[in-house]
């Protein structure tokens, strides 16, 4: 009889045993399905370039709150972590490492420097984690220039530098109606020389007339280039540089008694009426978005309540944000947390609507497919926005 006991005793610790250790891992199961999903971000928050990351990560803690109001991915919450790179590349690679070791986060937003986002990619594409770029553009940012393949986990939401100059030439030929086009630019710069390469080859595809005039670095005086433009016929000129120089071609062409067309891209800067002042009317810009965008004002009226104050700079909140809507669009086509699944839905993204754009990855270049230019005009001292441009055609 003391042996039956003893061994309905040992069934019965055995059983309670079985029956904590089930309890047990339901609580644990339960807590891992409750866990949020965690989303990284690279941006610079303090020294130069702050107020550009800073705005980013506060549009994309902005989307962040959306979702998980409206009860978060999967039936759990996400979480945004976003490290400081400080602007450096070193200090992006040691913020990813640790997003992806430490913080096990399923994708990743940012940064807004081609610089970083190189220095990154290798980790990124070895660990199997995407990553979505804001302002970098530099074609090697998603394609490898030494293979010509694509790198399979960077992505980017805005366009390339060269894709920038052939909407450039598209918009003064196409709108402005230019058939003879100057482009002035600098031959010792990457930047300009990637834009001043597609300019022409989209001015070509389109049948105008085109001719380069060059400019080296620290040069200040652009009379010579300016007269022979003028003399040539050009009725449109393409600034395929920065903006202390764009500044000073506008001025000097103005003391000259010409006023073409201008046009020029994100190089520009607030100091370019200092520089060129009265001659700057007229002339038109192409940037990622505008502050005047329709398209833009609900989600600068969301910004403003959440943060009691307006947006200073609106094309990084609205990257951030948007950034956010495609890793969380890509999160929930998946149907899973698994990184390498997020990138193919991020990868196969057609037709998804953000708040700038409707967003279509180019599977050979992982770049915005037809990614729209808000169109700027110099009226009254300050830029103004005209209108959104799409090329229809080479893109």
């Amino acid at each position: 009889m003391k042996e039956v006991r003893s061994m309905k005793k040992k069934v019965l610790l055995f059983c309670l045993g079985f029956l904590a250790s089930v309890f047990m891992f339901a609580e644990k199961s339960q807590a891992t399905e409750g866990a949020p999903i965690k989303i990284g971000y690279l941006a610079t928050l303090t020294g130069e370039g702050s107020t550009w990351g800073q705005h980013e990560r506060d549009g994309a803690l902005l989307a962040v709150k959306e979702v998980n109001e409206n009860g978060g991915l999967l039936g759990r919450p996400v979480e945004l972590i976003c490290y400081d790179i400080k602007g450096k590349p070193e200090d992006a690679v040691g913020a990813i490492r640790k997003l992806i070791f430490d913080d096990k986060v399923v994708a990743i937003g940012g940064s807004n420097y081609s610089g970083i986002q190189l220095a990154v990619a290798p980790i990124a594409d070895a660990q199997k984690v995407p990553v979505v770029s804001s302002t970098a553009s530099n074609p090697a940012v998603t394609v490898d220039p030494d293979t010509g393949k694509v790198r399979p986990y960077m992505f980017r939401i805005t366009y390339t530098d060269p894709y920038q100059g052939a909407v450039i030439a598209d918009y003064l030929i196409k709108k402005c109606g230019s058939t003879k086009l100057a482009v002035i630019g600098d031959i010792g710069d990457a930047y300009s020389e990637g834009l001043t390469e597609f300019v022409t080859k989209r001015a070509a595809e389109l049948g105008a007339e085109y001719k380069f005039w060059a400019y080296r670095g620290g040069d200040v005086d652009f009379r010579a280039q300016i007269t022979e433009a003028k003399a040539w016929g050009a009725d449109a000129v393409a600034l395929t540089m920065l903006y202390k120089e764009m500044g000073l071609v506008i001025k000097q062409a103005a003391d000259l008694g010409w006023r073409p067309f201008f046009m020029g891209g994100d190089g520009y800067g607030p100091g370019i009426y200092e520089i060129a002042g009265d001659a700057m009317e007229g002339t038109f810009w192409l940037y990622p978005v505008s502050n005047d965008d329709p398209l833009l004002a609900g989600l600068i009226d969301k910004f403003t309540k959440e943060y009691d104050r307006a947006p200073n700079e609106i094309l990084n909140v609205t990257f951030g944000y948007d950034i956010l809507q495609m890793i969380i669009n890509a999160i929930k086509v998946a149907d899973t947390d698994n990184t390498a699944a997020i990138r193919d839905a991020i990868e196969n993204t057609k037709d998804l609507k953000v708040t700038h754009f409707t967003w279509t990855v180019d599977k050979e270049t992982h770049n915005p497919v037809n990614k729209p230019g808000a169109i700027l005009k110099s009226t009254g001292g300050k830029l103004e926005y005209l209108e959104t441009w799409t090329p229809q055609a080479g893109f």
